[in-house]
């Protein structure tokens, strides 16, 4: 069923309810991390456009993310390989981290910058190669099974420092950067990171005002299906123990609850395969997906 269109009296109450938002994030950083379905989604794909670039010609400054996991996975599946996970990390050997390389570094985040400039904004790609900007060294992975063993998964990056001058720099040109999440090592060696992970540390170093992590649910979810809408450390530790928690979602929760340890003043997971749900988030009073607290 068609959405009926908005009266002139329910635009401008639109518009009344945004002002305290815009005038409260004035000039304040938001990072979101990009990815799902409304990466792939050519509908949700201009409305995430769209938003983005409506956030900066409003006065804040947004920092965009981006995974590829589907992306990547098209790719290594034409070459006749399979990419595996461990704890919701992509296990990344040579000939994988040349594609994630390949493609986070250029296809997707070019197709990003093109999509925002395309929609009014002047985004820049960059990846943490870039004057050293993501400095990061070999991530060695707890077993769940016996905590003593540490699993090598390859070229897999745990960040060591983010330089944050070239966003500064960036923000203050009215730049929109786009962040593609590969570290670079001490001797020049690259490593893949996870995206929600240099989106939650890319937060905490920027002093953002918020953390967005865009995903393919509603948010957090319970056993029964039934969204949590705050969440505080206590209630994850519990989620994590009883497994409701798992895969890809471990590591966006736990950059998430850093991120909201570490000063960043609201961090929120929320449903990327809504249209214009980042401003719904920003924007409105009505908010949408899980917001997580410090405590």
């Amino acid at each position: 069923m068609a959405t009926p269109p908005l009266t002139p009296s329910d635009k401008a109450q639109v518009l009344a309810e945004a002002l305290p938002y815009i005038r409260r994030f004035q000039d304040r950083t938001i990072v979101v991390k990009y990815g799902g379905n409304a990466m792939t989604d050519v509908r949700l794909q201009d409305s995430f456009a769209r938003d983005v670039v409506l956030l900066k010609l409003v006065g804040m400054n947004p920092v965009v993310v981006h995974g590829g996991g589907p992306q990547i996975d098209a790719l290594l599946k034409r070459i006749g390989k399979q990419g595996t996970f461990v704890q919701g990390m992509r296990v990344t050997d040579e000939e994988t981290m040349d594609i994630v390389e390949m493609v986070l570094g250029g296809q997707v985040n070019k197709d990003i910058v093109n999509l925002i400039n395309r929609h009014g904004g002047k985004a820049v790609g960059i990846t943490g190669q870039d004057g050293g900007f993501i400095r990061a060294t070999k991530l060695l992975m707890p077993n769940k099974d016996n905590p003593e063993e540490m699993l090598d998964i390859g070229q897999v990056g745990e960040i060591t420092s983010i330089d944050p001058s070239i966003i500064e720099f960036l923000d203050k040109g009215d730049f929109i950067p786009v962040v593609a999440p590969i570290g670079v090592g001490e001797e020049g060696e690259t490593y893949n990171i996870n995206a929600d992970v240099v989106a939650g540390k890319l937060a905490e170093i920027l002093k953002a005002e918020k953390l967005i992590l865009l995903t393919n649910t509603p948010g957090v979810l319970d056993k029964d299906g039934n969204l949590l809408t705050g969440l505080t450390p206590k209630q994850i530790d519990e989620l994590f123990a009883d497994g409701t928690l798992s895969g890809g979602m471990l590591p966006k929760i736990s950059s998430a609850l850093d991120a909201a340890r570490s000063g960043v003043r609201s961090v929120h997971i929320i449903d990327g395969r809504v249209a214009h749900s980042l401003l719904l988030e920003v924007l409105t009073d009505q908010g949408v997906g899980t917001l997580i607290k410090a405590k």
